[in-house]
């Protein structure tokens, strides 16, 4: 039986007009806890879609709307696509928030990494695939370059015998110093188009993470956060993690449940020694 998005998509969307400001997208996303909005215009066609990555480029632009954001070129789906081509794309595309549904130019749902995890975390049965590269962890303020990912497969295997360490990203990370000012933060975040970030210190213990929506949310709560402008002064400090030796089926819940896109992965020391995104599920 081939599963298709529609059987698995979300259709209760939230969305945002093309012509509304930009501040009121900002607000939606806050409000419902989304980082990224489909933008229809006023007979429910898609024209784009607007991210926090987005709402970060032009945060300073006090008179932009939607429109002037957002991204144009969408990579979307018909109702009728099956959800492993949904996977492979939100793979190959790495950065994809969500793959908006459309019918004949009509949005009628999105799929997220989410309800592809809810899916197959419930029964459903994906194929799986892992991401792996060795060797030392490089951690640095603003890195020049990541390394690339290599992807291999995973086969033959039950899932149950899966650890966290046979698919976690742990090379190439990329994580900040508490004292980074949240300028260069969001050069970070924009630069790799990541939604959090680990936060070390100068012996690679985590100390917390720092996420595109810490950012945003802290130009609307006012007080303290409004006048913050360091990482200490806005990330997580309570964070969720993951060990190398976790069963990968634990992990995958704690996604899944939790709604989590990315987990810290330490060792018996707190040392960071790579993430668990919902990229390496997929």
């Amino acid at each position: 039986m081939v599963v298709r998005a529609r059987d698995v998509m979300t259709e209760r969307v939230v969305t945002i007009w093309a012509d509304a400001p930009l501040a009121r997208a900002q607000e939606r996303m806050a409000e419902s806890r989304f980082s990224a909005l489909p933008v229809i215009d006023r007979r429910s066609s898609l024209v784009g879609v607007i991210s926090l990555v987005d709402v970060l480029r032009h945060r300073d632009d006090r008179h932009a709307v939607v429109g002037d954001a957002m991204t144009e070129q969408v990579v979307s789906v018909l109702p009728t696509t099956s959800i492993s081509v949904v996977a492979h794309r939100m793979r190959v595309y790495g950065e994809l928030r969500l793959v908006p549904v459309v019918d004949k130019g009509i949005l009628v749902g999105v799929m997220t990494r989410s309800d592809l995890l809810r899916y197959r975390h419930s029964g459903g049965r994906l194929r799986r695939t892992a991401r792996r590269i060795g060797g030392v962890v490089p951690v640095a303020p603003l890195p020049e370059a990541m390394a690339p990912r290599g992807a291999g497969r995973i086969g033959g295997r039950p899932t149950s015998s899966l650890r966290v360490a046979d698919v976690m990203t742990d090379g190439g990370l990329v994580a900040i110093p508490p004292e980074l000012a949240l300028d260069e933060t969001a050069e970070v975040l924009l630069s790799y188009r990541f939604t959090a970030v680990p936060v070390v210190d100068d012996r690679d213990h985590l100390l917390g993470i720092v996420s595109e929506a810490d950012l945003v949310h802290g130009s609307l709560d006012g007080g303290r956060r409004l006048r913050a402008r360091t990482v200490s002064e806005v990330m997580t400090r309570d964070v969720e993690v993951v060990h190398p030796g976790d069963p990968l089926t634990d992990a995958e819940g704690l996604l899944s449940r939790r709604g989590f896109r990315v987990v810290p992965v330490v060792d018996a020391d707190d040392v960071l020694v790579g993430v668990l995104s919902r990229s390496d599920l997929l």
